[in-house]
Formats: structure tokens, C-alpha cells, sequence
């Protein structure tokens, strides 16, 4: 995936390039309430503020995201 993509994919779903509060809420499969929860405290990248809109850069929170998983206990103990 590069940032230049038009679109960003993730397992077989194809994202746009900004993303609305409903969009980040699908893909980080939580509520519209916590995503707000977590502009207000800064827990989120890619943040484009559109007048009193608020988007988020794919790529940044598919990266972030990426960056937040962590590897199972399994495969730390082999």
C-alpha cells in the first residue's frame, strides 16, 4: 500500500482516501461516540478538519493501526 493510492485496502475492502467518523468507527470496529472520544484526546492521526467536519487520512490510521498490533503470546513463547 502506498500513500500516492487512491484507495487503501484492507483485508479485501477497498477504503477512499479520507475517511468520515462513520468510516474510522467501521474500520476500528468501535462507536462514532469513542472515535470522538479519541480526537478530543489526541489518540488518533491523520485528522483533516474540513470546516466543522473532521476526516482522517486512510493511510495514517490504517498505519497507526498497524502499528498498534501487537504480537499474540503465542508466538512470544516459541
Amino acid at each position: 500500500m502506498s500513500n500516492h493510492d487512491p484507495q487503501a485496502t484492507l483485508a479485501g475492502s477497498t477504503w477512499p482516501i479520507l475517511l468520515t467518523v462513520d468510516d474510522a468507527a467501521q474500520l476500528l470496529r468501535t462507536t462514532k461516540r469513542a472515535i470522538y472520544a479519541m480526537i478530543q484526546r489526541r489518540q488518533l492521526p491523520g485528522i483533516v478538519r474540513i470546516g466543522r467536519r473532521v476526516l482522517f487520512r486512510t493511510t495514517d490510521l490504517l498505519d497507526w493501526l498497524h502499528q498498534k498490533s501487537a504480537p499474540s503470546h503465542r508466538s512470544e513463547q516459541r
